[in-house]
């Protein structure tokens, strides 16, 4: 158990660790934002088909709950994981033993930190808003739907229809998929999957998958703010 446990140790201690580590979590993370955005668009095909999704998801509290719990903790490994490796690479700055395309994402790390504490707040408000729903005027009763489902429809309508909150949201994912678009890429440089005849394509496909997660979530707030969703 020891021998096991200073290995990890060991593991995580070296730059290599950390960032397979920072792979693995944003993997993880990469696939949630899919699913995530999959399930909030069904708001076009109307209330019932949103509130029975939800529905659907809340009769399995284990599970959502595990699956909330299991991102939050990759969310804030990735996020720790990532600060704890831009510092260690500034120790080592100067080293002769560097690659070139290593010290280029070096710098847009160093400069993703400062998004990703904004993305930490989206995170924090949008969990707040629509998990926890923590607000002043948040009435239980108010978003029972006819047929006695939680009215996610309406409370959607409701929230982005507050111009600021909606242009956070807007704001904020405009960030994450700006940091989305350089870790899709570096995700499969870590996991040994990049090859200089796949690279033009992984980058290519990081750029196009952080628009669709962009345009496809935007469409929301967007949407409900310019009348078409109501």
């Amino acid at each position: 158990m020891n021998l096991t446990a200073n290995s990890l140790i060991k593991f995580y201690s070296s730059s290599i660790g950390k960032k397979v580590i920072v792979a693995v979590t944003g993997l993880a993370l990469i696939g949630f934002l899919l699913g995530h955005m999959v399930g909030n668009l069904k708001i076009f095909a109307g209330p019932e088909k949103i509130n029975s999704y939800a529905a659907w998801l809340h009769s399995m509290p284990l599970v959502l709950w595990g699956a909330r719990i299991g991102l939050l903790g990759c969310f804030f490994m990735h996020i720790f994981t990532t600060v704890m490796l831009v510092i260690q690479n500034r120790r080592s700055k100067g080293s002769r033993y560097v690659y070139q395309h290593t010290s280029k994402a070096s710098g847009a790390s160093r400069t993703m930190i400062w998004s990703g504490i904004i993305i930490i707040c989206f995170v924090i408000y949008h969990i707040l808003h629509y998990t926890v729903r923590f607000a002043n005027d948040y009435d239980s009763q108010a978003y029972i739907d006819a047929t006695g489902k939680h009215d996610v429809y309406k409370m959607l309508i409701d929230g982005f229809s507050w111009w600021p909150a909606s242009v956070f949201y807007i704001f904020s994912m405009a960030l994450l998929c700006w940091h989305l678009s350089h870790g899709f890429s570096s995700v499969f440089q870590t996991l040994g999957l990049r090859t200089d005849k796949t690279w033009g394509l992984i980058k290519a496909a990081g750029y196009a998958y952080s628009l669709t997660i962009f345009v496809g979530n935007c469409s929301i707030p967007v949407s409900i703010l310019a009348g078409w969703l109501s």
